[in-house]
């Protein structure tokens, strides 16, 4: 743990969970969040079982290889009505990996993920859990728009799958932070409710990166009073990163 995230309600923090839209009441020792009922990770493939087979075998690039390949991709349908790919960002020593479900309308302007009002919440977020945007990797699991930003469906997913594999496996992060439904069902192979995923650690993959799940910023603009959980679940996530929890 840095020290930046071992003074929980040091000043700057106090700003930024302000920020965040939420009071801090008292300063006592933060405890874990309440957890829910246990549903079984995925212990086979992190992704749904293909529909499709992709033709991009990603498993030998390098980054800059990785995003020249994902800015041409015509592997989806989705290649037809976006503005551009959006690839991911970040440090690529990052030891901690956020992964959202897809680019909306303002990450399509501007090739970047979570920006606009959900990625300054985001921003803020990290703030207070002590990090700067830059330290840590943010990607999607689709690198394309869906239109009318509705849901992925399972084929852009599924050729997606083998470019958020690489990154995941070029970056090697610490710890993934699932940010929102779509991305933690995707990724935990799952069905269950965001309510019932957050609170436990999952193991992505071979390489059993944990994962731990969270609300999406944008759920957050929408509903405030759910902010508090999801500053839980960032401490949660501090100590699952740091081997307090297993």
């Amino acid at each position: 743990m840095t020290p930046d995230q071992s003074r929980i309600m040091d000043a700057p923090r106090k700003q930024y969970l302000d920020a965040m839209g939420i009071e801090v009441w008292t300063s006592r020792p933060t405890s874990s969040p309440p957890v829910p009922q246990e549903v079984s990770p995925a212990t086979d493939l992190p992704l749904s079982k293909p529909a499709i087979i992709s033709s991009i075998d990603a498993s030998t690039m390098d980054w800059a290889t990785l995003e020249r390949t994902v800015a041409g991709c015509e592997m989806c349908p989705l290649h037809a009505t976006r503005t551009q790919t959006v690839f991911g960002v970040g440090s690529h020593s990052a030891q901690w990996m956020v992964i959202g479900e897809a680019p909306g309308a303002d990450e399509d302007r501007q090739g970047e993920p979570f920006v606009g009002r959900a990625g300054q919440l985001l921003t803020e977020m990290l703030r207070a859990a002590g990090f700067k945007r830059d330290d840590v990797y943010i990607a999607n699991i689709l690198k394309c728009r869906p239109p009318n930003n509705r849901d992925p469906k399972l084929d852009e997913v599924n050729a997606c799958s083998s470019y958020l594999l690489r990154q995941i496996e070029l970056l090697q992060p610490k710890l993934i932070l699932a940010v929102g439904r779509i991305a933690a069902q995707r990724l935990l192979n799952t069905d269950e409710t965001i309510g019932r995923l957050r609170g436990n650690v999952y193991r992505f993959g071979s390489t059993s990166v944990p994962v731990v799940v969270t609300y999406h910023p944008a759920y957050l603009l929408r509903s405030p009073l759910q902010k508090r959980k999801s500053w839980a679940d960032l401490q949660f996530a501090l100590r699952v990163a740091d081997g307090e929890i297993t």
